[in-house]
Order: C-alpha cells, then sequence, then structure tokens
C-alpha cells in the first residue's frame, strides 16, 4: 500500500485517544478539487486521508493529530468526534455529483480495496472497536447523507471491517410500551444522536437498509432496527480477531 503526503494546514492537538473511525465521500465534482478543499487553509476542512477512484491513498494530515472532517457530531454519547476518530474521504461525487444519467456514481473496486486496506491498518494500530466504524451519516444524522446507501458496507464487513448480519424476515420486533419497537432506545443504543429521530431513523436505514430510506419506523424497520441493536449490545469493546 503506497501513501502519498499531500500535508493540509488544517489540524490541531488531539484532547482524546483515537478509538473511531469515519468515512466519508467527497461529494464534489473531481478528486482534484476535493484535494484543493482539503488543503486549502481559508476551507478549514481535512480529513487524515484521501482515497482516488484507481486506489490511490493521499495523507493529509497524521493520525497523531487532530483532522477537521467531522464537525458537529456524536455517537455513543461522545462528542468531539474529530479528537476520536481517523476520517477518510473516499472520492465519489455522491449525491451532488449524480451519474449523467441519473443514480450515485459507484465505488470502484480498486478505490474499495484500498479504503479496506487502510481501514484494517488503522483499525489494528488503534484498537478501534467494530462498532465505531461509522459513516458520516451515522454520526451526524441531520446534517449528512456520506458516504452514502450505495457504499458497500457488507464488503468491508467480509474484510473484519464492522459488522453485516443477513436481515432478519418476519415477526421479531420488540414493543416497549408507547415507544413502538423501543425506537429511540434501541437507537441510542447502537449509536445514534435521537434528537431528531426521523433523521436518526434516515441514517440507520441509509447504513442497514439501504434500499428503504423512509424516515418510517416501518415492521422491516424495526425488526433491523431490533438486530443491529442486539448485535451491539453483544460487541466486544475490542476489534474482532
Amino acid at each position: 500500500m503506497q501513501i502519498e503526503d499531500v500535508p493540509s494546514p488544517n489540524h490541531d492537538e488531539r484532547k482524546f485517544a483515537v478509538d473511531m473511525l469515519v468515512l466519508h465521500y467527497t461529494g464534489m465534482e473531481s478528486g482534484e478539487a476535493a484535494l484543493r478543499r482539503l488543503i486549502d487553509a481559508e476551507a478549514k476542512v481535512s480529513a487524515h486521508y484521501l482515497v482516488w477512484e484507481d486506489g490511490r491513498i493521499t495523507r493529509l494530515v497524521p493520525e497523531n493529530r487532530r483532522a477537521w472532517h467531522a464537525g458537529v457530531s456524536s455517537w455513543q454519547g461522545d462528542s468531539d468526534l474529530n479528537s476520536r476518530s481517523v476520517g477518510i474521504e473516499i472520492v465519489n461525487g455522491g449525491h451532488d455529483f449524480p451519474l449523467p444519467g441519473g443514480g450515485l456514481p459507484p465505488f470502484p473496486d480498486a478505490q474499495i480495496a484500498a479504503v479496506i486496506a487502510l481501514s484494517r491498518e488503522i483499525v489494528a494500530h488503534h484498537g478501534i472497536p467494530q462498532s465505531r466504524i461509522v459513516g458520516h451519516s451515522d454520526i451526524a444524522p441531520q446534517r449528512k447523507i456520506d458516504p452514502g446507501e450505495h457504499f458497500p458496507w457488507p464488503r468491508l464487513a467480509e474484510a473484519g471491517l464492522g459488522f453485516w448480519p443477513a436481515e432478519e424476515a418476519g415477526a421479531g420486533c420488540v414493543w416497549m410500551g408507547g415507544d413502538p419497537g423501543g425506537v429511540n432506545r434501541q437507537l441510542a443504543a447502537i449509536g445514534y444522536d435521537i434528537a431528531d429521530v426521523p433523521a436518526a431513523i434516515r441514517a440507520f436505514q441509509r447504513r442497514w437498509l439501504p434500499d428503504a430510506i423512509t424516515g418510517m419506523a416501518d415492521a422491516r424497520t424495526l425488526r433491523r432496527l431490533s438486530q443491529i441493536a442486539a448485535l451491539y449490545a453483544s460487541a466486544p469493546s475490542s476489534p474482532q480477531a
């Protein structure tokens, strides 16, 4: 794995040890445009790494420094996620730059292979728990939708990065009094900020039910939510072997 260094001035001191990995898409017209922004001092944004479509990796900020990628966000009760995380920007136009005929641009195989290789090194080096490998939309559900519903989370899970259990069918919703399916409790137990519950549900669906992003707690969403909440409750606090 070869990494090119293009330093960004946009970083400062960490306040916490690294225990999270946050994945983004750039959401810009090109990788070159994204790189220019990530190293622009006036933009005040950055990430630790930028992964190009052909699998090239650019390091912008050393991992021992606090890059400015997460913004206002929270996960599992923690804030200042910039101080706690390594951020990877993945070159992809996303929702702002769809394909000419419509639809979201794909993530090429070479790019995802590079993301997996880089992520595995980061997770191993910092001892990042599987439950703290997240997308930007997970940690900022009211503001962000990247890396998007087309991001191949199952492929990452196959490589030991995060979870992707097969979706359960049929009955299995858990009802908690007036809170259908324990929606608020289960979303919060996974890690989502529930200040805006419909936004949190959409973020959950974008990650775990990418073909059904409605913001509604329907029966399928309740089943999947119960399944994922139980998985996170039983997840070890250190990386899986």
